[in-house]
């Protein structure tokens, strides 16, 4: 069903370069922590499990961090939402009408005629 009316403003997606921003931004913290844990497992002393972390985490992260930045906005679905239909306005109480308020009334009597009417002389 298509309307003429214009989409409601929070309903639009986001705009391009801000979903691009964002998914740089979560892509770049991603790689930081792959180079910490990187930096982790050549400095931490002495070697155990916990290396082993570190390492799958600056093995795995770089896919992960690609999967992540690649998901755009399109895996949200945006619907539009009507504002006019989110808000209603509360009712205003009914008052009792004041001589003010009362309509006007005008009243037209017609009176009967006087004169019978003329009859056409043929």
């Amino acid at each position: 069903m298509k309307t003429n009316r214009a989409q409601s403003a929070t309903s639009l997606p986001t705009a391009p370069r801000e979903d691009a921003d964002g998914r740089f931004a979560k892509y770049m913290l991603m790689m930081g922590i792959r180079i910490a844990c990187f930096i982790a497992m050549a400095v931490v002393q002495p070697y155990g499990w916990y290396t082993f972390v570190f390492a799958a985490g600056a093995i795995f992260l770089p896919y992960v961090a690609v999967i992540v930045a690649n998901v755009g906005q399109d895996a949200a679905e945006t619907t539009r939402i009507d504002p006019d239909r989110a808000i209603e306005a509360p009712r205003p109480a009914p008052t009792a009408p004041t001589a003010s308020d009362a309509p006007v009334v005008i009243r037209i009597a017609e009176t009967p005629r006087i004169d019978p009417p003329r009859e056409n002389d043929a």
